[in-house]
Protein backbone atom coordinates (compact mmCIF):
# COMPACT_ATOMS: atom_id res chain seq x y z
CA UNK A 1 0.00 0.00 0.00
CA UNK A 2 2.80 2.39 0.89
CA UNK A 3 4.46 1.75 -2.84
CA UNK A 4 1.23 2.21 -4.44
CA UNK A 5 0.46 5.17 -2.68
CA UNK A 6 4.06 6.33 -3.42
CA UNK A 7 3.87 5.73 -7.24
CA UNK A 8 0.64 8.04 -7.23
CA UNK A 9 2.63 10.72 -5.44
CA UNK A 10 5.48 11.07 -7.83
CA UNK A 11 2.97 11.92 -10.02
CA UNK A 12 2.59 15.33 -9.01
CA UNK A 13 0.75 16.17 -5.26
CA UNK A 14 0.12 19.43 -7.73
CA UNK A 15 -1.98 17.61 -9.89
CA UNK A 16 -6.27 16.96 -9.02
CA UNK A 17 -6.10 13.62 -9.58
CA UNK A 18 -3.23 12.67 -7.98
CA UNK A 19 -4.54 14.62 -4.70
CA UNK A 20 -8.40 13.24 -4.98
CA UNK A 21 -6.11 9.75 -5.20
CA UNK A 22 -4.12 10.47 -2.09
CA UNK A 23 -7.20 11.83 -0.05
CA UNK A 24 -9.54 8.56 -0.78
CA UNK A 25 -6.17 6.60 0.40
CA UNK A 26 -6.07 8.16 3.40
CA UNK A 27 -9.92 8.11 4.22
CA UNK A 28 -9.57 4.59 3.80
CA UNK A 29 -6.56 4.14 6.22
CA UNK A 30 -9.20 6.12 9.13
CA UNK A 31 -11.70 3.88 8.02
CA UNK A 32 -9.27 0.70 7.82
CA UNK A 33 -7.73 1.72 11.69
CA UNK A 34 -11.52 1.99 13.10
CA UNK A 35 -12.59 -1.71 11.83
CA UNK A 36 -10.46 -3.63 14.72
CA UNK A 37 -11.51 -1.36 17.99
CA UNK A 38 -14.96 -1.63 16.57
CA UNK A 39 -14.87 -5.80 16.14
CA UNK A 40 -12.19 -6.57 18.26
CA UNK A 41 -12.17 -5.00 21.10
CA UNK A 42 -15.66 -3.25 21.46
CA UNK A 43 -17.07 -6.44 20.63
CA UNK A 44 -19.54 -4.74 18.01
CA UNK A 45 -20.12 -6.93 15.26
CA UNK A 46 -22.73 -5.06 13.52
CA UNK A 47 -20.69 -1.91 13.56
CA UNK A 48 -17.89 -3.79 12.32
CA UNK A 49 -19.57 -5.15 9.38
CA UNK A 50 -20.80 -1.16 8.50
CA UNK A 51 -17.23 -0.03 8.90
CA UNK A 52 -15.41 -3.14 6.64
CA UNK A 53 -18.43 -2.52 3.91
CA UNK A 54 -17.90 1.06 4.24
CA UNK A 55 -14.10 0.37 3.89
CA UNK A 56 -14.19 -1.89 0.98
CA UNK A 57 -16.27 0.65 -1.02
CA UNK A 58 -13.23 2.94 -0.36
CA UNK A 59 -11.01 -0.01 -1.19
CA UNK A 60 -12.36 0.04 -4.78
CA UNK A 61 -12.86 3.96 -5.10
CA UNK A 62 -8.81 4.30 -4.12
CA UNK A 63 -8.21 1.56 -6.21
CA UNK A 64 -9.95 3.41 -9.19
CA UNK A 65 -8.68 6.34 -8.54
CA UNK A 66 -4.76 4.82 -8.40
CA UNK A 67 -5.48 2.89 -12.17
CA UNK A 68 -6.58 6.22 -13.47
CA UNK A 69 -2.75 7.42 -12.25
CA UNK A 70 -0.83 4.36 -12.50
CA UNK A 71 -1.80 0.95 -13.39
CA UNK A 72 0.95 -0.40 -11.31
CA UNK A 73 -0.51 1.26 -8.12
CA UNK A 74 -3.66 0.10 -8.93
CA UNK A 75 -2.78 -3.57 -9.43
CA UNK A 76 -0.22 -3.34 -5.98
CA UNK A 77 -3.69 -2.42 -4.40
CA UNK A 78 -5.64 -5.89 -5.71
CA UNK A 79 -4.24 -8.29 -2.69
CA UNK A 80 -5.87 -5.93 -0.21
CA UNK A 81 -9.09 -5.43 -1.67
CA UNK A 82 -9.15 -9.36 -1.40
CA UNK A 83 -8.15 -9.45 1.66
CA UNK A 84 -11.13 -6.80 2.76
CA UNK A 85 -13.80 -9.01 0.94
CA UNK A 86 -12.33 -12.01 2.85
CA UNK A 87 -12.33 -10.48 5.95
CA UNK A 88 -16.20 -8.73 5.10
CA UNK A 89 -17.29 -12.15 4.12
CA UNK A 90 -15.84 -13.56 7.76
CA UNK A 91 -17.54 -10.61 9.99
CA UNK A 92 -20.55 -11.11 8.46
CA UNK A 93 -20.53 -14.85 8.99
CA UNK A 94 -19.64 -14.31 12.67
CA UNK A 95 -22.30 -12.06 12.94
CA UNK A 96 -24.73 -13.80 11.75
CA UNK A 97 -23.85 -16.91 13.94
CA UNK A 98 -23.81 -14.60 17.16
CA UNK A 99 -26.86 -12.70 17.06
Amino acid sequence: MGVASWLVWREGPERLDVRIALWLYGLQLAVNALWAPLFFGLRKLLAGLVDILLLWVLVALTTLAFYRISNEAAALLLPYWAWVTFAAGLNALILRLNP
